[in-house]
């Protein structure tokens, strides 16, 4: 035990990091890490939004039946989705549909939004 307290070096204070959830742009890069062209598709449909400020979904300022990061129409898609168990309202069943419908038919469930991510797919297949 000190003597004198006041002589005992000073305790360092550790700065606690706050470990940041990921982005949902973090999140979009991870799940299609394997196919880059969806990410370009995302950042043209979306720039990345599954919520809006409010948390409510992100809907096409378009078509108001586009919803999410993905921008999965709700007129054709909705009832299938939900067959097949995905939720397109959460960012998880979004971009599992997403992924469900590239599978089948590639890329063009997004061909409206193709000015905008065609380039990086051109510049991808070479």
């Amino acid at each position: 035990m000190l003597e004198n307290p006041a002589a005992a070096p000073p305790i360092e204070e550790t700065a606690v990091s706050e470990v940041k959830p990921p982005t949902t742009k973090e999140k979009v890069v991870e799940y299609f890490s394997d196919l880059p062209i969806m990410v370009e598709i995302a950042r043209c449909e979306s720039h990345f939004r599954q919520t809006g400020v409010n948390g409510e979904i992100h809907r096409g300022k378009v078509n108001r039946f586009d919803v999410g990061v993905m921008q999965i129409n709700e007129l054709y898609h909705l009832e299938r989705a939900e067959r097949l168990g995905f939720d397109i309202h959460s960012l998880g069943g979004n971009l599992a549909y997403a992924r469900y419908l590239y599978e089948r038919e590639g890329t063009r469930p997004w061909l409206s939004s193709s000015p905008c991510w065609a380039k990086f797919n051109e510049i991808a297949r070479k």
